[in-house]
């Protein structure tokens, strides 16, 4: 079953939620498409459908990137490869802290 795409609503909450987790407050725009005329600012609908926009275009091929497998990998062994963590200059700085 292929996976449904979302609408611009859930699309909008999302967009929305992280903005708000980096303090930035949509809300803060002005309404509707039109620019202030004072400061230059997008209207606050110009900007969702934009970032709409983006995520529906960019997020699916970022999320399907999979990094390459040295020559002569296993194709079912592939994937596998691309989930390990990536080799560290001083391991023992990231593990000692852990413990």
């Amino acid at each position: 079953m292929a996976p449904t795409p979302p609408t611009d609503a859930e699309l909008d909450v999302l967009i929305r939620a992280r903005l708000a987790s980096l303090g930035i407050d949509l809300d803060q725009l002005p309404p509707g498409t039109t620019a202030d005329p004072q400061t230059g600012s997008p209207g606050r609908d110009s900007v969702l459908a934009s970032l709409r926009s983006f995520v529906r275009s960019t997020v699916g091929t970022l999320a399907a990137y999979q990094p390459p497998a040295p020559a002569g990998t296993d194709p079912a062994v592939a994937r596998a490869l691309s989930q390990q963590p990536a080799p560290m200059l001083y391991p023992s700085i990231s593990t000692e802290w852990r413990k």
